[in-house]
């Protein structure tokens, strides 16, 4: 029994140790538009959307930067985080983004 036991531990320190993360992310465009999106890998995915391999919609728009990022336990509570950011109109999500910190250097009155 001790044995199962220890064994049942080592797994559930493996799988803690090894569990995935998914990001809900936005990032800032060179338009000055935001993107929001998913990803496993944010540094990754970054790369690909400035290397105009990411996005139909972030392609012609590079370089982009990330500007608000958070992290799930779930895929599913990512893409419901990601589809409620799409619905909103600019200026609420300027004011989701300025609500939470994230991009204060980047805010000005004209953007």
């Amino acid at each position: 029994m001790k044995l199962i036991i220890i064994i049942l531990n080592l797994f559930k320190g493996f799988w803690q140790v090894n569990r995935i993360k998914y990001y809900f992310y936005v990032l800032r465009c060179c338009d000055q538009t935001y993107y929001g999106g998913f990803t496993t890998n944010l540094s990754k995915r970054l790369a690909t959307h400035n290397a105009k391999k990411g996005a139909k919609y972030t392609r012609a728009r590079v370089p982009v930067r990330v500007i608000y990022y958070e992290t799930y336990e779930t895929k599913s509570q990512a893409l419901k985080r990601e589809a409620w950011f799409k619905k909103k109109t600019r200026k609420q999500k300027q004011s989701f983004l300025k609500a939470h910190h994230s991009f204060a250097p980047y805010f000005n009155k004209n953007s």
